[in-house]
C-alpha cells in the first residue's frame, strides 16, 4: 500500500482508513462512480471491505514527536493469509516533485530509493540507498540507523515491544539530516 505526503499535508493511516471507509458507503449506497469494478453490494462485501481497509490502515501509526520529521511511527509488517509479509510504501513529494520512496517491510527489510515509480523495486537492487536493507535480530532486539547523505536523510528502524512470530513491529524515524554547524 502506498501514502504520499505533500506541501499540503501528509495522508495519514487514519485518513486512508477514512478514505475507504467513504468508498464502503458509497458502495453500500449504490454510487456507481465509487465502484468502478462493480462490487456487489452486499453488507457481506461491505464487512470484508471494511476489514480489509481497517488491516491496511493499521500497519503505520504516525507518532510526530517532531515537527521536523518526515515519518515518525510505528511500522507492522504481519504475515498474510498466503504467508507473505506485508510492505508499505511511502512517497515524498513536494510541490508535485517525487523525491524519494521509503518501502518498509516485507517483515525486517527496508529500503529507500530516489524518485518514485509504479513498479515495485527490488530491495537487494544497488538502487536501493539502505545498506544492509534486511536487518538481523537476535534475542528480540535489532537496530540501524542509516545515514543517506545523497538525500540529506537520517532513517531508524528499531525493532518494537509487541513483536511476534506472525507480525513485526517497529519504531520508525526517517528525519532531515542536520545541517553541520560552523
Amino acid at each position: 500500500m502506498r501514502y504520499q505526503e505533500d506541501q499540503s499535508g501528509v495522508t495519514s493511516a487514519g485518513q486512508l482508513l477514512r478514505s475507504h471507509l467513504a468508498v464502503a458507503a458509497d458502495i453500500l449506497a449504490g454510487v456507481s462512480n465509487a465502484a468502478p469494478l462493480r462490487t456487489p453490494r452486499t453488507p457481506a462485501v461491505v464487512l470484508v471491505i471494511l476489514l480489509a481497509a481497517s488491516a491496511a490502515a493499521a500497519q503505520f501509526t504516525s507518532y510526530p514527536k517532531n515537527p521536523k520529521n518526515i515519518l515518525d511511527g510505528n511500522w507492522q509488517s504481519c504475515r498474510e493469509p498466503d504467508g507473505t509479509y506485508a510492505e508499505r510504501i511511502y512517497d515524498h513529494v513536494v510541490n508535485g516533485v517525487s523525491k524519494f520512496e521509503v518501502h518498509m517491510g516485507p517483515k525486517r527489510e527496508f529500503a529507500i530509493f530516489e524518485g518514485v515509480q509504479d513498479e515495485h523495486r527490488d530491495h537487494a537492487s544497488a538502487a536501493n540507498l539502505l545498506k544492509p536493507y534486511r536487518l538481523d535480530v537476535e534475542g528480540n532486539l535489532a537496530s540501524h540507523e542509516w545515514k543517506i547523505p545523497s538525500l540529506h536523510l537520517v532513517f531508524t528502524a528499531t525493532l518494537a515491544g509487541g513483536s511476534r512470530s506472525d507480525c513485526e513491529s517497529w519504531y520508525i524515524v526517517l528525519a532531515p539530516m542536520d545541517k553541520p554547524s560552523h
